[in-house]
């Protein structure tokens, strides 16, 4: 039961820990400070439902059903490159800095609608949470369960961490050009992960 568990976590954590476009999201708004439990609690919910999905059958439903991952794929790329584009425009602007007040705030729903988006139009979350996890899962049999725990476990501990730690580095933030270089450097994780759900998948 606690190998299971711990395979879980371990595999769940190694999996999410690559930068992508959600962990990119959950990091600038940790920065700025702006809903950040929801935003964790929204990630890790939604995490704990893909993981759910793929190791109680669903990654076999989308083996039968490819198109489900080609429609997700196309709708996908082009989120990634519009918001991208919005990370772009928001470094180019001469005067840009984050202001954490109430004036520059985002709406809760706003945010949360964005958040959905970049975790649910990404293909890849299907192709490494549902299908890849749901594979593992399978050697684990009547264990499956504690497997599955233990990577929503994961999912819940990195999102919070990232969440509340990236306050850690609001010094490095009060410069407006540290805030100009993550914009593009998010640009780019959009931008790479869209390209490459259109030409290599």
């Amino acid at each position: 039961m606690l190998s299971s568990y711990l395979q879980g976590f371990a595999i769940g954590f190694s999996l999410i820990l690559a930068i992508g476009a959600q962990n990119a999201f959950v990091l600038k708004q940790g920065l700025k400070q702006q809903h950040i439990f929801w935003i964790c609690l929204l990630c890790a919910l939604s995490d704990a439902t893909l993981i759910a999905l793929g190791v109680f059958g669903f990654a076999a439903l989308m083996h039968q059903f490819p198109m489900m991952i080609t429609i997700a794929r196309y709708a996908g790329a082009l989120f990634l490159m519009v918001y991208g584009a919005q990370h772009i425009k928001q470094a180019l602007q001469a005067n840009q800095s984050i202001q954490l007040d109430a004036h520059s705030e985002q709406s809760l729903w706003k945010i949360l609608g964005i958040c959905l988006a970049l975790t649910w139009l990404n293909p890849h979350v299907y192709l490494d949470t549902v299908v890849l996890l749901g594979s593992i899962s399978a050697q684990f049999a009547q264990m499956k369960v504690y497997f599955a725990l233990g990577a929503i476990s994961a999912s819940f501990l990195f999102f919070f961490a990232l969440g509340y730690g990236a306050r850690l580095l609001l010094p490095a933030f009060k410069n407006p050009k540290a805030w100009q270089i993550l914009d593009v450097m998010i640009a780019v994780v959009m931008w790479s992960i869209a390209l490459s759900l259109v030409f290599t998948l």
